[in-house]
């Protein structure tokens, strides 16, 4: 795998670069909610293996990143209960753009502008290779579960449905 600093250069590859985390990139056509069934298509990729990335906020005002398989969905209720809080909602698109610095639809969980808490769902972590935004919209990094956990300090959950 490279590591790619030209044209596709955002502060995700350059976080993971800085760390010597192996990873390639992957251009695909951004279409607007196509979401992460359209990024695995374009890719020829399972849609579990593309790993979404949600900013998420907890009752205590705390923000956090949760990464979920693509065709799974977050339990807000289960999350809470593992986290020690009462609710966890998700945030609007503009303050996730406001704490990541990142669009949805390209909102990575590498180089936020502000470091949030991030949680993983315990079974991305048994896939081969995942395929997470790259820091903007129709990017996509694919790395080993490996590398995310040397790139991020990682909360493992239990909470897809």
């Amino acid at each position: 795998m490279m590591r790619s600093m030209g044209r596709e250069a955002t502060a995700a590859t350059r976080h993971l670069a800085a760390r010597e985390i192996p990873f390639s990139t992957h251009l695909y056509h951004y279409e607007e909610r196509g979401g992460t069934r359209h990024a695995a298509v374009s890719l020829g990729v399972p849609e579990s293996s593309v790993v979404k990335t949600l900013v998420m906020r907890a009752d205590t005002g705390e923000r956090l990143l949760v990464l979920m398989h693509g065709d799974r969905q977050v339990s807000e209720q289960r999350l809470a209960r593992e986290l020690g809080v009462r609710q966890i909602v998700a945030c609007s698109p503009e303050e996730a753009l406001k704490v990541t610095g990142y669009l949805v639809g390209g909102i990575s969980p590498f180089g936020t502008r502000t470091p949030l808490r991030t949680c993983v769902e315990r079974s991305i972590l048994d896939l081969e290779w995942i395929y997470l935004n790259g820091g903007r919209r129709g990017l996509l990094l694919r790395l080993s579960p490996d590398g995310l956990k040397r790139a991020l300090e990682l909360c493992e959950v239990s909470v897809a449905r």
